[in-house]
């Protein structure tokens, strides 16, 4: 039996900077070295960052990752670091003809083995998600080869991502091979409580392979993904050894005993993959020895966030990625003092610290005192830059133009709201922050060119139920990494009084929608789960109300075409899970 130290490099990269991502392989794997390492892990496509999406299709970006790719297996060995095996993964290249249907070019979603300044083995992912973010069959063409390495006498196989995930393929062949470990680079998105389904994936596929199994997990914000590392170790019988924090770059190193000795020989021999597929698999020999015996570390085993940190978590890294990595100085929002802009200014504080977020508080004649009170109380607790743009004289300047009334006229309100929040960017560099939540883009209780305005939108996948829950979380809780230190950053009144648009007198958005907790659990099951009208009325939902939820939901379309981007926290947001056509006269009913 054999021991072995792995480091999981849960990282942060940034998509298309290959020279950057490339930088940090470089000092992570220095890391790795100097904590006494026998292999380093990457994620998946870690070089380009993921997902890399329509990149792919040209020529020029494929090329400059396996340049890349090359060239930091060279620098690795020039800064002495070349005897620590390095797993990692990149865009490639398939040596086909071209053929119809195949993606230009055939890429590849690739790993590597670098060591002593070689690329020493490449391999591909088998399956390829097409299911609700993915779209890898329109990107890559699937891999045929599972390279097994011997280290220190230990056969180490690799498989990439969606090869954990279905059945057959690489994790099978795997087990029929006798590999000691399996490592994983993974780039898995968030959503609400996904982290067991991991688990016990990884439990599983460990006993399927009859092997320890390293499966490790991008972190960070990529658009409207947000990837929480939780990378995990677990050994051949399924049982958690080590699991890093959630949300938060870390080098995880792992100690792992009474790893196989192997002594099969090299070579390349075919497996039925059990999907109708044949794989080769590549073994290959780095060193035939085990390492001297020596005294474990403790693996770590991180805390896990309880539901609502997990997904305030998740909303703050995506701000804060979507922030640094586009360049963004600053970024400025419409503080109403009702709970949405006062739950999304607060995320911007504990993203980017709250001297870089900016609020305009724009009153009009139909404002409540206690609105303009609210907003300023939070503006005081949380120490942000405020402004106050009353908008009453710019709406009757407007008025004296055009004659509105009725639904328009409330829509103006919020049209120059959206035009002052877009003049205060162009004037500042700020990126504006939408403050709408999903069962308002749900429904088109939304005002485009008005609160639809805007650069990003934190919270247009958080229903407004869950709006409420996360504040009074955010009330309660704090944890590392959170800039914004004021203790109850939400002022009270903002949670508890009643949701109102403040468009005409006494308005409550109990006019337009149903109760929020009625309108949600329907939302769920229209959207999330998709069902159609008599299914909603079999689950107990009241028939005149699907009508008319469904009615509200299918005709805004256009509007949620129009929203900026915001980060995916369910299994089902509006843009890259739920896409439907626009024009579309398809309507549920419910006879």
């Amino acid at each position: 039996m054999a021991q072995l130290r792995i480091a999981l490099a849960q990282t942060n990269p940034t998509v298309g900077d290959l020279s950057s991502n490339a930088d940090k392989l470089v000092a992570w794997t220095r890391d790795a070295a100097e904590r006494g390492a026998h292999l380093a892990v990457f994620t998946e496509m870690f070089l380009t960052g993921y997902p890399v999406e329509d990149l792919v299709l040209r020529t020029s970006f494929v090329d400059a990752s396996i340049r890349m790719l090359e060239e930091v297996a060279r620098r690795l060995h020039r800064e002495g670091l070349g005897d620590l095996p390095v797993v990692v993964g990149y865009v490639d290249r398939a040596g086909l003809a071209p053929r119809v249907g195949q993606p230009k070019g055939a890429p590849l979603d690739a790993a590597a083995l670098l060591h002593r300044g070689e690329v020493v083995t490449r391999t591909a992912k088998h399956h390829l998600p097409n299911y609700g973010v993915f779209d890898e069959y329109r990107y890559f063409v699937r891999g045929d080869r599972l390279p097994i390495f011997r280290l220190h006498g230990v056969d180490v196989a690799i498989a990439v991502c969606e090869d954990l995930w279905q059945e057959g393929g690489p994790v099978s062949v795997v087990g029929r091979a006798g590999a000691g470990l399996l490592v994983s680079p993974n780039a898995s998105p968030y959503e609400k409580e996904k982290d067991d389904v991991r688990l016990e994936l990884c439990g599983r596929r460990a006993r399927e392979a009859g092997c320890a199994l390293v499966y490790v997990n991008q972190v960070g914000g990529q658009d409207e993904l947000v990837f929480d590392g939780d990378s995990i170790v677990v050994d051949g019988s399924g049982e958690l050894v080590a699991r890093a924090a959630q949300f938060e770059e870390e080098l995880l190193v792992v100690d792992l005993d009474g790893l196989p000795v192997s002594d099969a020989e090299p070579g390349m021999f075919p497996h039925d993959a059990g999907d109708g597929t044949t794989i080769t698999v590549e073994r290959l020999v780095l060193s035939s020895e085990p390492v001297a015996p020596y005294e474990p570390v403790p693996a770590p085993v991180a805390e896990q966030l309880d539901p609502h940190g997990e997904v305030y978590s998740a909303l703050v890294l995506a701000v804060r990625d979507y922030v640094a990595k586009n360049g963004f100085q600053s970024v400025i929002l419409g503080l109403s003092g009702g709970i949405d802009s006062a739950l999304t200014a607060t995320i911007a504080s504990d993203a980017i610290g709250p001297s870089r977020v900016n609020v305009a508080l724009m009153p009009s004649r139909y404002s409540s005192d206690h609105s303009l009170a609210d907003a300023e109380e939070l503006v005081r607790r949380q120490g942000i830059t405020s402004q106050i743009v009353p908008i009453a004289d710019i709406v009757n300047a407007y008025e004296k133009e055009i004659e509105l009334s009725g639904l328009a006229a409330e829509n103006l309100q919020a049209r120059v709201r959206g035009m002052i929040l877009m003049g205060l960017s162009n004037q500042h560099g700020h990126l504006v922050l939408t403050t709408g939540n999903k069962s308002e883009l749900a429904t088109g209780y939304s005002t485009l060119y008005g609160d639809s305005a805007g650069g990003f939108a934190p919270i247009k996948d958080v229903p407004k139920t869950m709006v409420w829950e996360l504040a009074r979380w955010r009330n309660a809780h704090t944890r590392p990494g959170f800039l914004l230190q004021a203790e109850r950053p939400i002022p009270e009144n903002s949670i508890t009084k009643e949701p109102s648009a403040e468009l005409r007198p006494d308005q409550r958005d109990t006019d337009s929608l149903p109760p929020y907790e009625v309108l949600d659990r329907l939302l769920d099951d229209y959207v999330e789960k998709d069902m159609g009208s008599q299914e909603l009325i079999a689950a107990g939902h009241d028939p005149a109300l699907v009508t008319r939820v469904i009615r509200l939901v299918d005709l805004a379309e256009y509007k949620r075409r129009q929203y900026p981007p915001g980060p995916k926290i369910t299994p089902k947001n509006f843009g890259r899970d739920r896409r439907l056509p626009i024009t579309n006269r398809w309507r549920e009913t419910t006879a």
